[in-house]
């Protein structure tokens, strides 16, 4: 009898003594994820466990996989997931209570999953799974293998896994908590990659001038390839726009897309920007820095404004495009990479190489696929299309409705050079939208850039007295546009007497019957 409570007070001493040492594991790992395997490790160690898992349960997707595992293989890991309720797993975290498995080859609830416990028979395996609980919430499991005895009581592993379950209890939530914060950023990321791939389709490139048509075609004969492509065009023309386009209707378009701005940079950062650089490679380099093309690694690198890079980074840029390789700044190393090179500039290229200021060599590497995208003076019939497409844009942005464009400002808008091209188009779209106050965008909505004689190339007016015709005429001619001619309906919504209405027809020479069919823009 002395012998038996002796053995006991061994065991209790045993029990305590794994008790302290795990929760000196947790209470000194910074990592949670670091305490959890020497858990188990320990585990194995003092309770003689053949396997043993840590089990998350993903509450999102009901789906419960291995956080850790001893005495499994990385591919055996990852096959054992289980959905809630499958399997002795599965049943244990459904219904927050503890399963005894004494053994598992006459138990037709154990699954097997993971593959790692064959010829079951041989060797016999007693199988014992705890939840892992905070509060009322099941958030995973502990479960161990045990070689099989005869008249072996499993009660003790049971009440001793269960503390050693509590005491993981507040760390396995925080595991729990991040991979499923990671999964919805995970999903959130496929989303917006999906929305960029359709909005940067060319079919929702906007225009449908021929120039625009040979355009789109020649996005869909690179895209698909990993081509380097130089876009021709100037300032606004929407170089950027053809680039994502590219990008994201090639095979590359799940990996990154990185933008640099050549001109943006001084010379003095723009091959640390490109390159990275090492710690202490100058001054303020206090952390070694990955550059823009490891970052692109595997997706495309856009290099706007390339006319402006500097002869040194020039050189640099020139290995990258032939050897796929490069040093980071201050660095020995070598560093290789897969990146699609994408480059844009509005400048004369072939001027700058007879000036010296842009190398040849560099020159032929880049325009291997060149495209050109024309500006908005040569493709005026997209001018209609993009401005539908901005008052909707900026319409919608700003809460307000707009039904139309009047064409007197349409008039301006076709009269003008645009040398902004669709960027500044679409400046003068928001601003005009901004100060729309019946609905209508009128001539007097747009920049006195484009009502200057100068700009446009035509005499609008040069009196006070001519100003005030030309916008008496507009506003009459809205109303009858609105009314389909009737000029009686059209008095009434500028708010004069039909008798002033005719004299102001009869006087601005116009037609109301030219408007009875007309339907608004």
């Amino acid at each position: 009898m002395g012998d038996l409570n002796r053995q006991t007070d061994a065991e209790k001493i045993e029990e305590l003594s794994l008790l302290f040492e795990i929760s000196q594991i947790i209470d000194q790992s910074v990592d949670i994820k670091q305490a959890i395997q020497p858990v188990l490790d320990t585990l194995a160690t003092r309770m003689k466990m053949v396997r043993g898992t840590i089990t998350i349960l993903n509450r999102s997707t009901g789906e419960i996989f291995i956080e850790a595992a001893h005495g499994l293989t990385s591919s055996q890991i990852q096959k054992g997931r289980y959905k809630l309720g499958e399997g002795v797993t599965g049943r244990v975290i459904q219904m927050g209570m503890p399963m005894i498995i004494p053994k598992i080859s006459e138990e037709p609830l154990f699954l097997n999953k993971t593959g790692a416990r064959k010829n079951l028979k041989k060797s016999d395996i007693s199988f014992i799974c705890v939840p892992i609980k905070l509060g009322n919430e099941t958030l995973g499991a502990i479960s161990v293998d045990k070689l099989f005895q005869e008249n072996v009581r499993y009660e003790e592993d049971v009440r001793l896994l269960s503390i050693i379950a509590s005491m993981l209890a507040q760390a396995i939530k925080l595991r729990q908590s991040f991979y499923e914060e990671r999964e919805q950023l995970v999903a959130e990321n496929a989303r917006l990659k999906a929305e960029l791939r359709d909005r940067f389709r060319p079919s929702n490139i906007i225009g449908n001038s021929k120039a625009m048509q040979d355009v789109f075609d020649l996005i869909a004969q690179v895209a698909r390839s990993d081509t380097t492509v130089l876009i021709r065009g100037e300032s606004g023309t929407g170089k950027e726009l053809v680039a994502h386009a590219i990008h994201y209707n090639s095979a590359r378009s799940d990996k990154p897309f990185v933008k640099v701005n050549c001109a943006a940079l001084p010379e003095t950062v723009i091959e640390s920007e490109l390159f990275g650089h090492e710690k202490g490679a100058f001054t303020g380099a206090i952390a070694t820095r990955k550059g823009r093309f490891e970052l692109a690694n595997g997706g495309t690198i856009f290099l706007d404004e390339i006319g402006d890079l500097s002869p040194t980074t020039q050189i640099k840029l020139l290995r990258v495009l032939q050897e796929r390789e490069f040093e980071r700044v201050g660095g020995n190393d070598t560093i290789r990479c897969n990146v699609r090179i994408i480059a844009a500039t509005n400048r004369n290229l072939e001027q700058l190489m007879e000036k010296g200021t842009f190398r040849e060599d560099l020159y032929y590497r880049l325009n291997v696929f060149p495209i050109h995208i024309p500006p908005l003076r040569e493709r005026k019939s997209d001018i209609i299309l993009l401005v539908d497409h901005f008052i909707e844009k900026y319409a919608t942005l700003n809460h307000k409705k707009i039904q139309r464009i009047s064409t007197p400002a349409i008039d301006l808008l076709m009269a003008y050079h645009w040398p902004g091209n669709v960027r500044e188009l679409e400046n003068c779209i928001e601003r005009a939208v901004l100060l729309s106050t019946d609905e209508v965008i009128h001539s007097h909505h747009l920049p006195p850039s484009l009502q200057s004689a100068e700009s446009t190339n035509t005499r609008l007016h040069t009196t006070l007295k001519e100003a005030m015709d030309n916008l008496e005429r507009e506003l009459i001619l809205d109303a009858l546009k609105s009314t389909k001619g009737n000029m009686a309906k059209a008095a009434k919504l500028l708010g004069i007497t039909e008798r002033i209405m005719g004299l102001r027809v009869q006087k601005h020479r116009i037609d109301p019957r030219v408007y009875r069919a007309y339907s608004k823009h």
